[in-house]
């Protein structure tokens, strides 16, 4: 592992490495943590400004150009941007139900998700972590999809479990 390609990479890109790594890292602490009380605050409050660290840092970034300067990935950005909005207007409003459910499914799904992306071919994180070894990349993203989707399976199940339970 070397910090090379971060650290010769653009300032716009070592912003989004950094605010993604604290996002990632606090994330777990914010969302399974006790409610309501200072810790899950101040945490809550850090990763909020991580991932909108994130979302603008994104935009900046068009080495994986599609449309025009632009690319899907961009699209994580967008909705990182709406989660967010979402999970703050819902719990101001006292539904803390759908803060919950917007904060955890932006961890899962436009975090970690948007995230296995990096170690795709070529990508720095890849370069970075694995000097480059495409298979090591791709295991990292098999065994994070696996996660994902055992995550989807057991929201699944739990939910149905939930309406026959009503």
């Amino acid at each position: 592992m070397s910090l090379e390609p971060f650290l010769n990479a653009p300032a716009h890109i070592q912003v989004h490495a950094i605010a993604a790594t604290l996002a990632v890292l606090i994330g777990p602490v914010a969302l399974y943590r006790k409610r309501r009380d200072l810790v899950h605050k101040v945490v809550g409050y850090t990763w909020v400004l991580a991932m909108l660290g994130v979302a603008i840092s994104a935009f900046f970034i068009h080495s994986f150009a599609v449309i025009g300067p632009f690319s899907p990935l961009h699209g994580f950005a967008i909705l990182t941007l709406w989660s967010l909005w979402r999970a703050i207007s819902s719990v101001r409003k006292g539904d803390i139900r759908t803060h919950e459910m917007t904060l955890k499914s932006l961890y899962w799904f436009g975090l970690l998700a948007a995230g296995l992306a990096n170690f795709l071919p070529d990508r720095m994180i890849n370069e970075a972590a694995f000097a480059g070894n495409d298979g090591l990349g791709f295991i990292v993203i098999g065994f994070g999809a696996t996660i994902i989707i055992a995550r989807i399976v057991r929201g699944v199940a739990r939910s149905r479990n939930e309406a026959i339970a009503v």
